[in-house]
């Protein structure tokens, strides 16, 4: 029988970006599950946009692993939690096969993942500028890491038949076996735009169509057969499968920040995971809904946020701000994660009712936790366009990007973290968020140019930083303590 632990997989890398990692991935993925395999997909690193086109051709949950905000020790439980009940997996790479983070050796590469998950990885190699020389590009990636088993490669962007005789002669040197070619054909017609691919949930039909083109490519020119037989190659995993309620009963939530003089004696921690389940006034037991904000203008949530805050004790419920006049009835807190609201700024500025609710909730001193777009929908305004005014801040789109992992610190207490506990997280962006006077900031970033970064106001987390629960779960029963004690 095949269990989690020893579940056939394969890592999709490349020697850089751009050689079709995503087109190959999603592609394999959809091109298994047409054979009725219940496939598990998976991405290196941060990205929240791939997942979405994996879980379309999969029907499954997207999931990353991030050996940088979660931990190199988080990467194998996590597949585990998403690899069971599977008959393969599938897990698309980041950058080069041996890119990590800046800094820091093979942390968050490709490379260290596939040893972590003892898994043969397939190179994808963008043939169209070489031909004998493909024999010198692979050699080199694979005798970089003996611990790193390339089982085989798959050729991209091939012009012509004589021109896959030439690649294929000069790889049998190598030991390596090719198994794909696929042809230069015009590009799968993917939408873009200035952070990358347009999330699934923007455009769907074309996503679709995308997906579909992707999954025939492969099927039309990769050995689907000899690919499976590589995944059956990986090795056993000897770790425990991760598990929202078991890792938040072993690991303590944060403490409450100690009350100034006069101040009400903090609450005690949330019972909900070892006594009795909260009541609701009435006496009844209950959970305090959560709302998630959702739609096409925030995509950006990693699922194991949703299954700590339940495992919690909370009723998380998704809604629209695009649609929805009002929050979910009953909302305790309040969850914005990232996604393109300078996109949506129109839209979101023009429901004016759910900004009222928003503005309402957080004035009530709710616990309110948001993220990058999240930041931008609490501000004063963006670009111009009234926003929520929950924080005293104006925001705007920047020609600069700013991207890369973050080592931070909290630097005051919130309805998330006490200060000093320490969080890495990502950012990604193209706007600048400039405060007004008086406002706590929520992280101190480390490195070379130390800042602060965020806001803490009332029950109000926001920052621009991107972080993986999993890697503190204690964040998330700390957030539904905050809901029943607010």
């Amino acid at each position: 029988m095949v269990t989690a632990s020893s579940v056939p997989r394969l890592v999709i890398a490349a020697p850089s970006s751009g050689s079709g990692k995503t087109t190959v991935a999603t592609g394999l993925m959809a091109a298994f599950a047409s054979r009725g395999l219940a496939v598990s997909p998976h991405k290196v690193g941060p990205d929240y946009i791939d997942p979405g086109y994996h879980s379309l051709a999969t029907g499954r949950v997207g999931r990353n692993l991030d050996a940088y905000m979660c931990g190199p020790e988080l990467v194998g439980p996590l597949f585990l939690h998403g690899a069971r009940g599977c008959d393969i997996a599938v897990v698309e790479g980041v950058m080069g096969l041996y890119d990590g983070a800046a800094g820091e050796g093979e942390l968050a590469s490709t490379a260290q993942v596939a040893k972590l998950l003892r898994a043969p990885v397939v190179l994808v190699v963008d043939a169209s500028s070489q031909a004998r020389s493909v024999a010198a590009l692979v050699h080199g990636f694979v005798s970089w890491d003996p611990d790193v088993r390339v089982g085989g490669v798959i050729l991209n962007k091939v012009a012509s038949d004589r021109h896959e005789e030439m690649l294929r002669e000069a790889l049998e040197s190598v030991g390596v076996p090719v198994l794909g070619v696929l042809r230069r054909v015009p590009q799968v017609e993917v939408p873009s735009r200035h952070l990358g691919l347009v999330p699934v949930a923007e455009r769907r039909g074309v996503a679709a169509r995308a997906v579909a083109a992707m999954g025939a490519q492969v099927v039309a020119g990769c050995d689907l057969e000899a690919l499976m037989g590589v995944a059956r190659e990986a090795g056993g995993l000897s770790c425990a499968e991760w598990d929202a309620g078991e890792v938040l009963v072993s690991s303590p939530p944060p403490p409450l920040p100690v009350p100034s003089l006069g101040a009400a004696a903090p609450r005690p921690p949330l019972s909900a995971l070892k006594g009795p389940r909260p009541q609701t006034p009435d006496g009844l037991l209950g959970a305090p809904v959560v709302a998630l904000a959702g739609g096409a203008a925030f995509t950006f949530s990693y699922a194991e946020h949703v299954e700590l805050l339940r495992a919690a004790g909370a009723e998380v419920v998704v809604f629209d701000p695009l649609r929805d006049e009002e929050l979910p009835d009953g909302t305790r807190g309040l969850v914005v994660g990232g996604g393109f609201p300078e996109v949506f700024g129109g839209e979101l500025s023009a429901n004016e009712s759910l900004r009222k609710s928003v503005a309402a909730l957080a004035e009530s001193g709710a616990p309110v936790a948001a993220e990058c777009a999240g930041l931008l929908y609490l501000c004063r305004e963006l670009d111009g366009l009234p926003m929520c005014g929950v924080l005293d801040a104006t925001a705007h789109m920047s020609e600069r990007l700013t991207l890369g992992y973050r080592d931070a610190v909290a630097v005051s207490d919130s309805s998330l973290a006490v200060a000093g506990a320490r969080m890495r997280g990502h950012e990604f962006h193209r706007t600048v968020v400039e405060p007004g006077a008086g406002v706590a900031p929520a992280w101190g970033v480390r490195g070379a140019a130390r800042r602060v970064e965020g806001f803490v106001q009332r029950g109000v987390h926001a920052s621009y930083l991107h972080t993986h629960w999993a890697s503190a779960p204690g964040v998330a029963r700390r957030f539904v303590e905050r809901c029943l004690t607010s």
